[in-house]
């Protein structure tokens, strides 16, 4: 089969597209045909060897799969051979998802949602189980409540604001401003646009100095020192950035903050609240771009800009059809 190799950590010339044995289900797993896969900050921080202690070389990296299941091991009762199924591969435990054929075992595995091609399963099973943990399990979001999402319009920001809106929040988001008739489309009801306002005048104007519930961090910096100035009393910080940088929370003492660092973890049982909201008509994710599996390394070279022009997630098709056989861009 072919796959995308990652043989020494660094920029995106360390990746190379090889011939590799398909691999072989065993006791409990699944064999998937990979029809889609999609790229995540994740994708490219493990490139350049952030967690490389975790990465033995060469390997196939990767942190999403849509496809079908074309063999199952002993004991697996949950799928048979023909299932279209998502999942996130189990993360530094095994190869990934930027090849052809993918190994999982039959727990973190769900049924695809029938209403999302493969390029939007793709893109909605790392960010859409992170949205779901950050939010429902570690937050505790609940109706009636108010939440600022940082970085809306991006791969787990999108899902993030349809998630609270599915639960009933009042939903706070920053943006740019190209960027607001897409946020507000999700469902956000103020869009701060980070270039021009600050976010805390902003949240304390629109909430008259109360605070929202939740801040969710999806884009690190000072977020975690500044949350506490647009936070209500007993609010909640959520976030899934890495920090190396030490930061200062004495604000949070007075505001009887919690703060939640997540890293999502694997299982069937997000995966099937979020297809609960998807054939509800409640959650759908946005691909922005489309590459082939030979154009990962684009791929990655284009969510790395900060100049990316992206809305949602950047899909990679493993099994080309006519209009997704070259790299290509969309609204």
């Amino acid at each position: 089969m072919k796959a995308m190799t990652l043989n020494t950590f660094g920029g995106i010339d360390a990746f190379e597209l090889r011939e590799v044995p398909k691999p072989v289900p065993g006791a409990g797993q699944v064999l998937v045909r990979v029809h889609a896969t999609s790229i995540n900050p994740l994708d490219y921080q493990v490139r350049r060897g952030d967690y490389q202690d975790y990465v033995p070389l060469p390997a196939i990296t990767g942190h999403d799969v849509s496809g079908v299941v074309e063999e199952v091991g002993p004991g697996v009762t949950a799928f048979v051979p023909g299932d279209e199924v998502w999942y996130t591969p189990q993360i530094f435990d095994g190869p990934g998802s930027y090849a052809e054929y993918h190994v999982a075992a039959e727990n973190i595995v769900g049924k695809k949602p029938a209403s999302l091609s493969h390029l939007e399963a793709a893109s909605l099973t790392l960010v859409g189980g992170t949205a779901w943990e950050a939010l429902v399990g570690r937050a505790q979001l609940r109706v009636g409540e108010s939440i600022l999402v940082h970085g809306g319009a991006g791969g787990v920001g999108h899902v993030a604001i349809q998630v609270a809106k599915a639960i009933g929040a009042r939903v706070f988001t920053t943006a740019r401003a190209e960027q607001f008739d897409f946020v507000r489309g999700l469902g956000a009801d103020v869009v701060i646009d980070y270039q021009k306002e600050d976010y805390v005048d902003v949240i304390m104007r629109e909430t008259a100095g109360q605070g929202v519930n939740v801040v969710f961090d999806t884009i690190g910096g000072d977020t975690l020192t500044r949350s506490p100035d647009a936070l209500a009393q007993l609010g909640r910080v959520v976030s899934i950035v890495d920090l190396a940088k030490p930061q200062n929370l004495i604000q949070a003492w007075g505001k009887n903050a919690s703060y939640h660092f997540v890293f999502t973890r694997q299982n069937r049982g997000k995966l099937d609240e979020l297809s609960a909201l998807v054939e509800r008509g409640q959650l759908r994710p946005h691909v922005g771009a489309t590459y082939s599996l030979a154009d990962i390394p684009l791929a990655h070279a284009r969510l790395e800009s900060r100049d990316n022009g992206l809305r949602g997630k950047i899909a990679i098709a493993v099994v080309p059809s006519a209009n997704t056989n070259a790299t290509q861009a969309q609204s």
